[in-house]
């Protein structure tokens, strides 16, 4: 038999619990499908692809459309398959074997899967318990690994920390490298690391369609860049690698701005009500600047809080295994009504649990007394 690659032979595949809800809050996906207009714009424009014909191999026309609305030049923009694909593309031409990749954990777990099955060298520096980013251990692990490409996730998932500009500043200052920030939530932060992009700097930000832009099922993600770094790119990326429709998709997107902006309002105005029933039931609530909030049931087993919300149909995610995040749970921000149960569900779960641990130790204290006096007797 054929065996797989021997340092491939230890990973596992990216997964994501699927189960049959009612509530499904676990994907950090936007809650509500594209506008009507976007879906009818949509059809219109499919009606008419050459279905016989390639696609545009260099998406000329939506990469200008992304160039328009960040302010940058063409050249600056690579788009792909989801972020994932734009994420893999980067470390094809700048990882790979004998070179090494720097994390800063816990963070999103595709980056270091990524850059090991590219057969780069993966290092890990880790986040405080608070899960910010020292500067002292940012230098330790960029001046004692030397790495190829260091990742740095703003707003982080899966805590949702948003990284500040001098921490950015400081691993470009330290990095010899390229530097990614990837910013899939970006949208829903209070600034973003493009405003640092330029032709002399070797960093790119990376972001994606599936959040704001309610187009998970579309898979289509980009990067801006230095123009020569995005030139590079080409290289190692398949030919006409992103079909007709998705090169529509994205591109009509970009028209309805103003919707997703009223979008983005809502999601962090309910991130905000979420955060802070979520510290009124006693969890333990971490910062965030993304369209999902990290949580810890303090007193409660992370799983069986899962659970108990599972089977009152509504899925989130179960962080609880993790490094670094042991009884963790987070929530994707939902509409409302969806916010609503979710909080619901969870004050249940909690209370409940919390009436069968005071159940249990009063059984146990009554048990104890019982075989005290017992040996009293005798």
């Amino acid at each position: 038999m054929i065996s797989v690659r021997d340092d491939l032979r230890a990973l596992q595949g990216y997964h994501s619990a699927q189960v049959d809800v009612r509530i499904r809050l676990n994907t950090n996906e936007s809650p509500e499908p594209p506008p009507t207009a976007f879906r009818d714009a949509m059809a219109a424009e499919v009606s008419n692809i050459e279905w016989n014909r390639y696609p545009d191999r260099a998406a000329v026309a939506l990469r200008e459309a992304i160039a328009e609305s960040h302010s940058v030049d063409v050249a600056q923009v690579f788009v792909a398959n989801g972020s994932n694909e734009v994420l893999q593309t980067v470390l094809l031409a700048y990882a790979g074997p004998g070179r090494t990749v720097a994390t800063f954990e816990p963070t999103y777990q595709l980056h270091a899967q990524i850059a090991r099955v590219t057969g780069a060298t993966v290092v890990e520096g880790q986040r405080a318990d608070d899960f910010t980013l020292d500067p002292n251990e940012v230098e330790r692990v960029i001046t004692g690994s030397q790495p190829h490409v260091v990742f740095l996730t703003s707003p982080n998932n899966p805590t949702g920390l948003v990284e500040p500009m001098e921490r950015v500043r400081q691993i470009l200052d330290l990095a010899p490298g390229l530097v990614v920030v990837d910013e899939a939530y970006a949208q829903f932060s209070d600034w973003s690391a493009l405003e640092l992009i330029d032709e002399d700097t070797p960093m790119v930000v990376t972001r994606t369609f599936s959040k704001t832009w309610s187009m998970a099922g579309a898979r289509l993600g980009y990067l801006i860049g230095p123009s020569w770094l995005v030139a590079e790119l080409d290289k190692v990326v398949l030919p006409y690698h992103l079909d007709a429709v998705k090169q529509i998709a994205g591109r009509l997107a970009l028209r309805f701005a103003s919707d997703m902006d009223d979008r983005v309002r809502q999601t962090v105005a309910e991130r905000t009500r979420i955060s802070s029933t979520l510290a009124d039931l006693g969890t333990t609530v971490f910062p965030s600047g993304a369209n999902f909030v990290l949580f810890r049931p303090d007193g409660h087993e992370g799983r069986a809080v899962w659970q108990g919300l599972v089977d009152r149909s509504v899925l989130i995610r179960d962080c609880s295994g993790w490094p670094r995040l042991a009884n963790c749970l987070r929530v994707t921000v939902g509409t409302p009504d969806e916010n609503s149960a979710f909080l619901d569900a969870l004050g249940e779960v909690l209370a409940d649990r919390s009436t069968r641990l005071q159940l249990s130790l009063q059984t146990s204290s009554e048990t104890s007394l019982e075989t005290s006096q017992n040996g009293a007797d005798q």
